[in-house]
């Protein structure tokens, strides 16, 4: 199957011309089948380990055996990130490929159907439950979410994930659901189902955040803001953890908080109901130290470096003393990250611009000089790091 893209590894190894390399991948891309692409997206490594960690003097960390009521312990590469990210002679040439436009739209679509079918192939719906949302009476939700006087960031306003309107859009709002599905199953791909896989995904990432608040801070989780919330998976997941709190999810894209506030109307009422808030996470005007708990769940990869530290800084001035970030989002020193096949990456970075930025960013050490203290990071599943710190008493 890597045979489709043999000929992108090779011309990052011996400097082939551009234009050469463009034509090979062009190649390559019209050889590989759509059931050889799946089964890269699909299979390889990945795998949802337990145990305790013990180092190897040639390689990467390794996982023992262990009780499964400990939190799951997963691999580690042998980089500080991805070799096809940053600076490096192959992310260059990759980021090169992306910018020949007519490749670009090619690639573009490629990563949506390769993303839809193997959703499906996973027992997702994806065509189903976009369908549900775009025939349903969301549009109504949009006047009551949406704050107009929004100025959005430029990089805000350019195609993101393969949509021409980036997340503003009723089809961007209406498929978070069965990407974010998709996204956690290929997290977990040992997990039989959904379920199963949200199980591990969304557990281990809740665990974190009590252990990290439990030891340095203790005060009394009453006020959350989840920056970047979507349509809400990751906040509801919270409101259902700490249901005394009170609970905001904040967004850009007004489309997903329509989404995020139909599907709430569709459920029991909660003791206290979730605010879905139009704005910006660098900005958000809200008052300084009013939260005890600031997520920040697959975000920052979407963003450039500036949006990176702003997003941060703004988190700092919002918690209380004591209070506790929580960032999740792709490991840069994931094993399984480092690996990703040519075709994976390719069609990743043509779909996420600032992916670059991302994992040139040292996040714990930008969160250390904002201020925070106690900043520790984990892998919580195979793709996956979960930064929690501490803003100081």
């Amino acid at each position: 199957m890597l045979e489709c893209f043999t000929i992108l590894l090779l011309s990052s190894k011996f400097a082939l011309s551009e234009s050469v390399a463009f034509s090979y991948l062009a190649s390559s891309m019209a050889l590989c089948g759509a059931s050889q692409q799946l089964a890269l997206i699909s299979g390889g490594n990945g795998h949802q380990r337990r145990g305790r960690i013990s180092r190897s003097n040639r390689g990467p960390i390794k996982v023992q055996a262990s009780t499964s009521s400990e939190l799951g312990v997963y691999e580690e590469g042998r980089l500080e990130r991805p070799d096809w990210s940053g600076q490096t002679p192959l992310s260059r040439l990759v980021g090169a490929l992306i910018s020949f436009k007519p490749l670009y739209s090619i690639l573009k679509l490629g990563a949506r159907q390769v993303l839809i079918s193997t959703a499906e192939k996973k027992n997702i719906s994806w065509r189903k439950l976009t369908s549900d949302i775009l025939e349903s009476d969301v549009y109504k939700e949009l006047d009551s979410v949406q704050n107009p006087s929004i100025v959005y960031p430029d990089y805000y306003l350019k195609p993101f994930h393969a949509y021409d309107d980036g997340n503003l859009s009723w089809l961007a709002a209406a498929e978070v659901q069965p990407a974010t599905m998709s996204m956690i199953m290929r997290a977990v791909p040992t997990a039989s189902s959904v379920d199963e896989a949200k199980e591990i995904v969304f557990g281990n990432w809740l665990r974190r955040i009590k252990e990290h608040h439990l030891k340095y801070s203790g005060n009394p989780i009453l006020d959350i803001l989840d920056i970047g919330c979507s349509i809400g998976f990751g906040t509801r997941q919270l409101a259902d953890e700490f249901p005394t709190a009170k609970v905001t999810g904040l967004d850009l894209s007004p489309y997903f908080l329509a989404v995020a506030q139909y599907m709430d109307k569709k459920k029991a009422p909660r003791r206290n109901a979730i605010r879905w808030l139009h704005g910006n996470g660098e900005d958000t005007g809200l008052p300084s130290r009013s939260f005890d708990l600031l997520s920040i769940s697959y975000v920052l990869h979407e963003c450039p470096h500036v949006a990176i530290v702003n997003i941060i800084k703004e988190s700092f001035r919002l918690l209380r003393p004591g209070g506790t970030i929580v960032i999740t989002d792709q490991a840069s020193k994931s094993k399984v990250v480092q690996e990703l096949s040519p075709v994976l990456f390719t069609l990743l970075k043509s779909t996420e611009p600032h992916l670059d930025e991302y994992h040139l960013t040292d996040l714990e050490e930008k969160m250390k000089e904002i201020g925070f203290v106690n900043v520790t990071s984990r892998l919580t599943d195979p793709r996956h790091v979960t930064i929690t710190a501490t803003v100081p008493f």
